[in-house]
């Protein structure tokens, strides 16, 4: 009696773990949500100064050839 409600309840708990569908959907739709935030994020960077970019990018290569030597 005991063996066969611990089943049961067993069925009922891994039912909708095993239940994937849908599950390659949501994946995309983070993917594209992360995809916008960065964008975003770009477009605010590029937006507020041209060359802000180009000065970040130059600095992270001044900063690591000081540290290299």
């Amino acid at each position: 009696m005991m063996k066969k409600k611990l089943l049961g309840l067993y069925i009922k708990m891994m039912h909708p773990v095993k239940n994937e569908k849908g599950a390659q959907s949501l994946e995309w739709l983070g993917l594209a949500a992360l995809l916008i935030l960065v964008l975003g994020i770009i477009s605010q960077a590029v937006s507020k100064e041209e060359n802000s970019i180009g000065e970040i990018i130059t600095n992270i290569i001044k900063k690591i050839t000081e540290m290299v030597g």
